[in-house]
């Protein structure tokens, strides 16, 4: 077995022979394997901050910024990295990005200030945006039998969903063991694993551009996506003060829907656009799209609330409330590996809205669960929740196999725009709404009680308060049990929308 095994490839690099079974599906694990270090990055600094916060003594601005800087970079930079891609090569900026993100990663050795770990965190965002969209376009390549290739997305969807999750328990781990700095340096090894393995296992591939690369669509994507996250964002944090009353919010939103309008004008009339949008006019993409969007509002928006009711409420340690966010994962790596012989039984378009459904009935146990709430019916919920990744699964599938190899990186940069979107979504949206109704039960009575649970509980013992902080929990409870409501509502309209997008007759093992 020759680990440098090469097969025919045109005069640009560019793969032509099918690769042996082996070194495709070790090309798969080089690419999870990175993609899991990505995602888990997401959510891993939720559990780092208060130690870094202990230590570097950062204002509320640039706690904000430590955990903002990372997602608005990597949303801003996937249109633009996924066309670079195309054409400077996959594999080349692949490699680049394992080493931004590794080295990024292991500069936190020498960083001792808030502003150096927000730099960082910027990096590390870059280093993302070269790696995730063009895994998956990566895939497209490698693996050109279609139904192969939907396996090798059921696997990329279960560890792009499952990573969010991993995120606080290695956090935690590395926590009680380590120092915050350790929440940074876990990204080193996998990342110098990947590089090397991706020097012998991977195939370069490119498109055959002869175009310039349009800079000005560049800027224009970067900034309406990263304007957009950080409007979202932005309304989310202060809405229990300000409500939409918020003019910054306002602003950033409408500066991003103008660049996006004009983004999307621009790709529309040049003959070689940044992003093809007119592969929106594919149904199965489109359904794709929005099934890789709200099952990542519901991992996205499950996962924020369940973390602070079980550290703030149940009263774990962020390890042992890692452990019991893990019914996430299951759910999401049971139905991404099935999601396969599932279309085979049921057919793509019943699998999708079930991939929705589940997630809904899983909100939907929050609200109709006794009380008090107890962690079975939690855990029931998060299962289902994380099922949802089922539908991201067939949903990638669908739009890679809905959309011609040359637009591979395009359909790569849609898909992990809308997964990003997804998560900034769930988190705003259900956040907002669990703040607005933990902040009305609360109350006004105690000042600043209000803003919070984990601000209430400081105050309670501050005080002594043990009623405030009895009144504080009790009320984040119920909060999360109205959310559950809505939550199912959102992801059954969902479910609906993209059963009736998807093609009925849809084949996903028809090459196209």
């Amino acid at each position: 077995m020759n680990l440098l095994y090469a097969p025919a490839a045109k005069s640009d690099g560019t793969l032509v022979d099918e690769m042996p079974a082996w070194r495709r599906w070790a090309s798969l694990t080089v690419l999870s394997l990175a993609l899991l270090t990505v995602v888990m990055d997401l959510t891993v600094l939720n559990v780092a901050l208060p130690s870094i916060s202990a230590e570097l003594r950062p204002s509320a601005t640039q706690q904000l910024w430590m955990v903002d800087a990372y997602s608005l970079v990597l949303a801003g930079l996937l249109i633009s990295m996924s066309g670079l891609a195309d054409r400077w090569g996959r594999r080349r900026l692949l490699m680049l990005g394992f080493a931004v993100f590794g080295l990024s990663s292991l500069l936190i050795l020498w960083a001792d200030s808030s502003a150096a770990v927000i730099a960082l965190r910027a990096l590390l965002g870059l280093g993302g945006a070269m790696i995730m969209p063009t895994t998956l376009s990566m895939l497209r390549v490698v693996f050109t039998q279609p139904r192969e290739r939907t396996l090798a997305l059921g696997v990329w969807a279960a560890v792009s969903a499952a990573g969010a999750a991993v995120g606080p328990i290695i956090g935690g781990f590395l926590l009680e063991h380590f120092s915050w700095h350790a929440a940074f340096l876990v990204n080193v090894p996998p990342m110098t694993i990947a590089f090397v393995a991706a020097a012998l296992l991977l195939p370069e591939s490119r498109v055959a551009v002869t175009a310039r690369w349009d800079a000005v669509g560049s800027l224009l994507s970067i900034g309406g996506v990263a304007t957009l996250v950080w409007s979202i964002k932005e309304f989310g944090k202060h809405f229990v003060a300000d409500g939409l009353a918020n003019p910054a919010a306002w602003i950033a939103l409408l500066c991003a829907i103008a660049l996006l309008a004009l983004f999307v004008v621009r790709c529309l009339r040049r003959p070689d656009p940044l992003l093809d949008v007119r592969l929106f006019q594919r149904r199965q993409l489109t359904a794709g799209v929005l099934a890789a969007l709200f099952s990542m509002v519901a991992l996205g928006g499950g996962l924020l609330l369940l973390a602070q009711w079980l550290q703030l409420v149940e009263g774990f340690s962020p390890l042992q409330a890692g452990y019991r966010l893990m019914p996430f994962a299951l759910g999401a790596i049971v139905t991404s590996v099935l999601a396969r012989y599932l279309v085979d039984l049921l057919g793509a378009r019943a699998v999708m809205g079930l991939g929705l459904l589940l997630p809904a009935i899983g909100f939907l146990l929050f609200y109709v669960s006794p009380e008090p709430l107890s962690y079975p019916w939690v855990a029931a919920a998060m299962l289902l929740q994380g099922a949802g990744a089922g539908a991201l699964a067939i949903g990638s599938a669908m739009i890679m196999s809905g959309s011609p190899q040359d637009k591979a990186g395009n359909a790569a940069a849609i898909e992990e725009t809308a997964y990003d979107l997804g998560n900034v979504f769930g988190v705003a949206v259900l956040g907002t709404i669990a703040a607005v109704i933990f902040s009305a039960k609360v109350g006004t009575g105690v000042p600043g009680a209000d803003d919070s649970l984990a601000a209430a509980l400081e105050i309670a013992e501050a005080t002594g308060s043990a009623e405030l902080a009895a009144t504080a929990q009790a009320s984040f409870t119920e909060a999360l049990s109205q959310v559950g409501l809505v939550g199912a509502v959102l992801l059954a309209l969902a479910a609906a929308v993209v059963y009736r997008l998807t093609p009925r007759d849809l084949d996903l093992d028809v090459q196209h």
